[in-house]
Order: C-alpha cells, then structure tokens, then sequence
C-alpha cells in the first residue's frame, strides 16, 4: 500500500482533488486542502494552476509532514476523508447507450469488414480509431450505430455515444461521464480534468465509443483514448484534418443496392406500381439513402403525386432534393410551420416554441411536428422535441426567404427568442424569488415551485444560449441582456456553465458596447465571473469581477458593488489567498455599512451580512484562526437557524465541523455533523449528505 505521506500520494492526492468534483461538495475540499498546506508549510501557499506548480506543492507539503507525525497524521486524516469518483470506485454499470438501428440496412460490407479489422488488430499503441466520413444524408452515422449493435458482444462494458452537433467539447466530456455513471456533482468542472477523469475511467474498459457529427479534430480530440480495450468511431461529413484515424469513407449506394432498400422499405407491389418513375426517383435520391427513405413513402401515393415530385429545377444535393420532394406534398399549414421554424439553427424545438415561429395553436403545431416527423423533414429527438438535420435546414431557410419575405422571416424569428426570454424570466423568477438579480417583470409563463423552474431553465439551456445569439444578431441588446440575467438561477442552482458560457460572454460583450457603467453591466460581469471560476479559468475570471465592482460603484448600487466584492473574496478562496479573501469579505461588509434603512437592499442586509460572516469564517479557517472562525460561523449560524433556511443552516453547520476537526476536535465535530444532516431534513441534498456520511465516518474513526 501506497504510504500517505509519500511525495507520490501527496500529488496524488492534490491532483484528486485539483481536478475533482464541481459543486459545493468540491468547494469544500479544495478550500480545506488550501487550509491544510497553509497549515504544514506554516505561510500561503498560492494554490496551483499547472501540473509544475501542483509538485512544487505536493513537494512543500512532503517536506512539512516528514519529520513532523501531528502534521503527517493531520494530512493523512485529511487524504482519508476525501471522496473518491464514483465511476474510478468500481459502480461502472454495463450501457447501451446508442440510438436505435433502423430497420433495413442495406450493402457496407466493405465498410463493415474495415471496421472489423479495425477493432480486432493487434493492439501496438494506436488507438483503435476509425473515422467515417461521406456527405449528410449519406449513411454515417447508420453505418457506425449498425456496426456497434452487431459487435455487442465484443463490448462487455457497454457503448457510449455522443451527438456533437450541438455539444462543444466540455460539453461532451461531461456527458460521456454521465453515460459512464458519475453524478453532475462528480464531473470535474474544467475541461482538461474531465478528459483526465474520461481516460482513467476507460483505461481499463473494452466498450465502443460512437462520437457522432463530428465538426472538427479538435472537438474530439479531448474525446479521445488510447485504451486498448476501446475502440472509437468518429462520424463526420468531411475528412478531418489533424485526426490520426483508420478513414472509412461512405459513399452512395450502388443502384441495386438504393432499389433493394426501396424494396424493402415499401414492399414489392408498391415498387412494381411506381415502375414509370422508379428510374427518376432512383436518379434524384442519388444512392442517398436518407432521400430512399424520404421518397419511400410517395411511391405509394398517386402516381401523378409521385411524378410532380421528381420534376422541377434540379436541387444542390440528394438531401435538398429529398427536402425538396417532401416539402411539396405537405399541407400549407406544415409547409409554412416547416419554413418559419427552420429558419434559425435551433438545437431542437417542441410544440410551444414551433408555435410561436409559426403564430399557431399550441395543438396545431403539434400536429403538424408529427407531420413533419412522418416525412422525414425533421427529426425526432430523445426528450421528445424536433430537429432539423444541417442539410435539410437549408431548404426551409431559402424557401422561406422566397415564400414569406424578408420581413416575416424575421417577425418568425422573433417570436420565437420573445418565447424563449418569456420561458426563462418565468422560471428565474420562480426558482429565485427573492433575488434581485434576476430579471424584473413579469411574465405569461410561470411555474409551480423553484424545482421546476430550475428543471425547465435546465431542459431549454442550449435553445436559451441560440436565443441570445439570435437576440445579439438581430442588435436587440435589451433582450440578450434581459436572457443572460435570467440565467443566473440555472448557473447557481444546477451549473451548466460549460452550456453557458457563450451566452454570458455575448452578455457581458453587450453591456459594454450599450449599458456602460450600469447595473446591468455589473451583473452580468457578476455572472461571468461566477460561472469562470467555476471552471477554474481563475485567470479569466478576476478581471470580471473587478468590472462588476467598478459598473456596480458607478451605477450607485452599493448592494451589488458589495456582491461583486464578495465574489472576488471567493475566487480568493479558491485561489487559497485566504487573508485577500477575508479583505474582501471585510470591504463588502463596509459597502453594506453605507445602506441605509430606506436604502434599496436594506431588507436584504441582514442575509447578506450573515452570508458575509459565513465567509469570513471560512477564511479564517483557511488561515489556521479557528477560534475566530468559529465565533463568525456561529454568528452566521443563528440567523439561518431562526430565519428557517435549512440549506444555509447545514452548510454553516458542515463549515463548523471541518474546523472543529482541523483542530482534531472530533466529538464536538460529530455532534455538528450529526445537526447538519437533520437541519437538510427533506432537502433533495443528496451530495451535502455524502459529504456529510464522510465527515463522520472521520470523526468516528478518529475519535
């Protein structure tokens, strides 16, 4: 067994923990790792940024606890205590995580057989990597999903999959860990640690991994492992450049093959009937089988039907004439629905927002999705919404252009990013009521509790984040400001900041150029500089807060200067500059101080003082003042406890208890925990009482 206090484990461990959970769970053991090496090296010791840094560290600490056996046991306490990722402890669960196969699949064999080598070869160090490529509609993805439910067997751990066509790397990484079992909590905030966190999970692993729609190398690289029990198929429309990867390029269907598939999908007598224009239909699929499967069904209508169909202009690709084909049997009321809500890159849309696009009925345009569905022009997806493939959304967009004109195009758009601001005060409103960040108004959609407001910011968050591009392309900048405000609930409640980001960057960006020196600007730095140190890009995320601080002071908002100053004290935090911290939270309070009774925020200054005492004791706690730690943690403590919030009252209660057993306290510390647990009482909490269940198993241990 590894001994505890070796320079090996110590790195070890500070690794574990640099690059560990998000969440308040991961706060906790950072800040006390910070606590600890202040505690051994006896001075401040910044926290480490870079793999170099994170040895200099590990190296002060072995230095501090070799010849030292209260500092080694401390440390060895402290390592002991700290929670391991689920997926690394052993709770991987056999998945099947990729789509459905279709039904008929016709010829590949090649390609199928290529792919068979691929994955039996010898390993020698190259990863077992192939890349399919060939233009959309083509059969791809077909092609990697069918493979993959042909070769179950040789994947005893499962197959994963990933559709990147709305998912940036960081993104994909967290969902790949889902789908290998680790809880939000657990997925390691910034992206570089969850690829280390994605690469230790699988290195022992045999599974498929299917990286679908792939736009780049550099999207999937991070994607990537060299295992040798895994083998990878990247699905893309082009060859991609910089991809060290077997290529399997997929081309069209020989003709044979197109009339097999034909056959198959519409049966025989139907092939037999539409024998006039079969060679026309043949010609304009092009060997694509999405535009077969697209044309399936009109070889059973009418025969007429079936040949206004095939004539007219020639379309750009096999895709756009399929899209074509389709489009001109719908009804007028699908066509125009298929046309307006088209005509943004929406990731996917439900029956509300197509709606709106379109200025419909609820009902109707449900009906009409399903419509749509039906012929292929839009997809189905996972949640039970609709999307557009890339290609086939060219058509909607140059149809509508044609068709409705310039100016309804855009009233369709519109509408429907006025939906989506609608949706998201709405629910920041009711998840957040009484937070003065969110933005003011009121709104036609609300919700029940602060549960489902969080949920439905959550489901929406990619279509909320395109809203705010549309809102900064069509220079509405009161609603990309109104949207980025109205995220903060999903930011502070549920994360996503990975989603997020781009969102809160046009944000900020916005308030610059229009809202200068203004309340608005100050939050919306605020919320940037949140959702950056969340991800660790500490660096990034300073300079958000100072401008926070200066739009709050120039707009004379001494409430949200203090806020803004206290978000730097936390980023202080996480840096382990425990004594800048303690001076923030130490000047926000002074900024409070200057609010007067009548003042805006006055009735929220006992919170927020409380909040503010809360940190300080934190701080302190980081630099080895316990006692005063304690006494600014009580304090905290008895307004939660007397103002009912259950949450804050636990979480001042753990914050006690870690310093009651920094001073290796532990019965006092048990008694804490023990509080903390029932104060959460029927809070959905699930992480905090983990946390909790390993504190005592600590104080129980050590006692």
């Amino acid at each position: 067994m590894l001994d505890p206090i070796s320079l090996g484990a110590i790195s070890a461990v500070l690794g574990a923990v640099g690059s560990g959970m998000g969440g308040e769970a991961g706060r906790w053991a950072w800040e006390s790792a910070g606590g600890m090496v202040r505690r051994i090296a006896g001075r401040e010791v910044a926290a480490p940024t870079t793999p170099g840094r994170l040895t200099e560290v590990a190296r002060i600490v072995h230095d501090g606890v070799l010849h030292d056996p209260q500092l080694a046991h401390a440390w060895t306490l402290f390592a002991q205590g700290l929670p391991v990722h689920g997926a690394l402890a052993g709770t991987f669960a056999r998945r099947a995580g990729l789509p459905a196969s279709p039904r008929f699949f016709t010829d590949r064999q090649e390609a199928l057989k290529t792919l068979d080598k691929e994955a039996t070869r010898a390993f020698d160090g190259r990863p077992r990597l192939a890349l399919l490529h060939g233009p959309e509609g083509i059969g791809t993805s077909t092609l990697a999903i069918h493979w993959g439910w042909r070769q179950q067997a040789r994947f005893p751990d499962g197959q994963l999959y990933a559709d990147l066509r709305t998912l940036g790397p960081e993104a994909a990484l967290a969902a790949l860990l889902r789908q290998l079992g680790l809880p939000d909590e657990e997925v390691p905030p910034a992206a570089a640690d969850r690829a280390d966190l994605l690469r230790r999970c699988l290195a022992d692993r045999c599974l498929l991994l299917v990286l679908d729609h792939a736009q780049s190398a550099g999207q999937v690289r991070a994607l990537l492992t060299s295992a040798p029990g895994v083998v990878t198929l990247v699905v893309a429309r082009q060859p991609l450049a910089g991809l060290d990867a077997l290529r399997v390029p997929v081309g069209p269907l020989a003709r044979k093959d197109a009339l097999r598939l034909l056959t198959d999908l519409v049966g025989k007598p139907a092939i037999g009937a539409a024998r006039a224009t079969l060679p026309d239909v043949l010609d304009r699929c092009a060997g694509s089988p999405y535009a077969l499967r697209a044309a399936a069904p009109r070889l059973t209508v009418a025969p007429a039907a079936t040949a206004q169909s095939v004539v007219g202009d020639p379309a750009p690709d096999a895709v756009g004439a399929a899209a074509e084909d389709s489009y001109r049997l719908l009804t007028p009321d699908a066509a125009r629905l298929y046309r307006l809500a088209g005509l943004y890159a929406w990731p996917a849309l439900d029956a509300t927002a197509a709606a709106r696009a379109a200025d419909l009925a609820e009902p109707e345009a449900a009906r009409l999705l399903e419509e749509l569905a039906d012929t292929l022009l839009l997809e189905h997806t996972d949640s039970g919404r609709y999307r557009y493939r890339p290609a086939v959304r060219a058509h909607p967009e140059r149809t509508a252009a044609a068709t409705d004109g310039i100016a309804a195009c855009s009233a369709a758009v519109t509408r429907t990013v006025e939906h989506y601001l609608h949706l998201a005060v709405g629910a920041a409103r009711a998840a957040l009521p009484e937070s003065w960040r969110v933005p003011a108004g009121t709104s036609p959609i609300s919700y029940g509790d602060r549960g489902t407001a969080v949920a439905a910011l959550a489901a929406e968050a990619q279509n909320l984040v395109q809203a705010v591009r549309a809102a900064e392309e069509f220079r509405d900048w009161d609603t990309v400001v109104r949207l980025c405000q109205a995220l903060w609930p999903l930011q502070l409640k549920a994360g996503h900041h990975d989603v997020l980001l781009p969102a809160l960057q046009a944000g900020a960006r916005t308030a610059d150029a229009h809202f200068p020196g203004s309340r608005m600007a100050g939050s919306l730095h605020a919320q940037l500089a949140h959702t950056l140190t969340e991800l660790r890009r500490w660096d990034e995320a300073e300079p958000e807060a100072l401008a926070a601080a200066r739009d709050e002071r120039a707009a004379g908002h001494a409430r949200g200067h203090a806020s803004a100053v206290e978000f730097l004290g936390l980023l202080r935090l996480r840096q382990w500059r425990f004594t800048d911290a303690y001076d923030c939270f130490e000047e926000a309070s002074r900024i409070l101080d200057g609010i007067g009774p009548t003042d805006e925020g006055a009735a929220d200054l006992p919170r927020a003082r409380a909040l503010l005492e809360r940190h300080r004791g934190r701080a302190l706690r980081g630099l080895g003042r316990r006692e005063e730690a304690r006494e600014r943690l009580e304090r905290a403590l008895r307004f939660f406890r007397d103002s009912g919030e259950a949450y804050n009252t636990a979480r001042t209660l753990t914050d006690l208890a870690e310093t009651h057993l920094d001073g290796a306290e532990f019965t006092a510390a048990l008694a804490l925990v023990d509080a903390a647990t029932a104060a959460l009482g029927r809070e959905s909490a699930v992480y905090h009482l983990a946390h909790l269940r390993m504190l005592r198993e600590r104080c129980v241990s050590a006692g």
